[in-house]
């Protein structure tokens, strides 16, 4: 049996060998770092991680943009304008010719046109006149060419007067002094006395039968010659002449 005494004496001794054999394996685990624990590192999930990278992602397209200058907005490119000569050409408007002059002066007011022939009236000198008039629907000048005023025929009435149906023409020139003109209607000829550029029928008592025969006829044809030598052809058809007549004689009665 071992002894109170010799258990005593023995305890301190195994107390030594046992912190001896700590204070080996604290050295040891000093000495060899391969066997020292690593602290825990707690990972981020995968979601957080992508959150993350999401975030940095917008934040540098976002301050990438804000570096940027503003895009130049591109003008909106303008028509081609057609240069002068090939812009499209509109129709001119059309003229409209002055009125006739009235026999003896007045201005003219057109009362209603027939085809070729109109009826006017105009008051001269506080006098009441009615006439139908018409433009030559051709005329030819020898030598050709040669320029001419205005060209009508005027067939008149003047009741202040006791004038009916008085037969004029106006030639577009001065006639040949000592000339006469001439009026050719159907077969037969008239001969028209001349002053300045007027022209009338030579033997007044033909003018009423001529009036009549121009109301069935189709044409009538004006000859002259002016006081520098031209001779001129005007050819006046007479389609609705007889209505424009009429209706002089409503007007002036």
């Amino acid at each position: 049996m071992i002894t109170m005494r010799a258990f005593q004496s023995a305890a301190p001794l195994a107390l030594v060998a046992m912190l001896a054999l700590f204070t080996a394996a604290a050295a040891q685990q000093q000495q060899d770092p391969a066997t020292q624990t690593e602290p825990t590192v707690k990972k981020k999930s995968t979601k957080e991680k992508a959150t993350k990278d999401t975030k940095d992602t917008k934040e540098k397209k976002k301050a990438t943009a804000e570096k940027k200058p503003p895009a130049e907005k591109k003008p909106v490119a303008e028509k081609e304008k057609k240069p002068a000569a090939e812009k499209e050409k509109k129709p001119a408007a059309p003229k409209i010719a002055a009125p006739p002059p009235a026999p003896g002066g007045g201005q003219p007011k057109l009362l209603v046109q027939f085809a070729d022939w109109g009826a006017y009236t105009a008051t001269s000198g506080g006098r009441k006149v009615c006439y139908a008039l018409a433009k030559p629907a051709s005329s030819q000048t020898e030598p050709a060419g040669k320029p001419r005023d205005p060209t009508y025929m005027f067939i008149s009435t003047r009741p202040a007067e006791n004038v009916r149906n008085e037969i004029s023409v106006v030639i577009g020139y001065p006639f040949k002094p000592g000339t006469e003109a001439t009026a050719d209607l159907g077969s037969a000829k008239y001969a028209m006395y001349t002053q300045q550029d007027g022209a009338w029928i030579k033997n007044a008592a033909e003018e009423a039968r001529m009036v009549d025969a121009m109301r069935k006829a189709t044409e009538i044809v004006i000859s002259g010659e002016s006081g520098r030598g031209t001779k001129s052809v005007d050819h006046y058809t007479l389609k609705g002449l007889a209505q424009a007549l009429d209706r002089v004689a409503q007007e002036c009665p």
